[in-house]
């Protein structure tokens, strides 16, 4: 039994913006491994025990190579936490969202994207 990670497209920062559903799994998040991008009115709506797991990038500037967001998603989901990965933005756009999921896939974690 393994948690599940949500691919979260966080949109342009303002919490109005969000989906109904990325707002419901913001504030059930157990973790939430987070890009630059992502404004902080959008990460307060995450619990305030949930665990953050800051993983931005700017050019020739990176919190995390992807290989180790990978590995961070997949030890999250294996402890059985309700994982929120929240992308600035659209999770494809310039996000690598596609690389993260088909590493979902090869390990056999759940996922969904919002």
């Amino acid at each position: 039994m393994t948690g599940c990670v949500y691919i979260v497209g966080g949109g342009p920062g303002d919490c109005d913006l969000l989906t109904v559903k990325a707002y419901r799994l913001l504030q059930r998040a157990e973790a939430v491994v987070y890009d630059r991008l992502v404004s902080g009115d959008v990460l307060a709506l995450a619990p305030k025990g949930a665990m953050r797991v800051f993983a931005g990038k700017s050019c020739k500037s990176h919190a995390m190579p992807q290989d180790e967001i990978n590995h961070t998603l997949l030890a999250l989901a294996k402890k059985k936490k309700t994982v929120v990965r929240l992308k600035g933005g659209d999770p494809f756009i310039f996000g690598r969202g596609g690389e993260e999921a088909e590493f979902l896939t090869n390990h056999r974690i759940p996922f969904e994207i919002i």
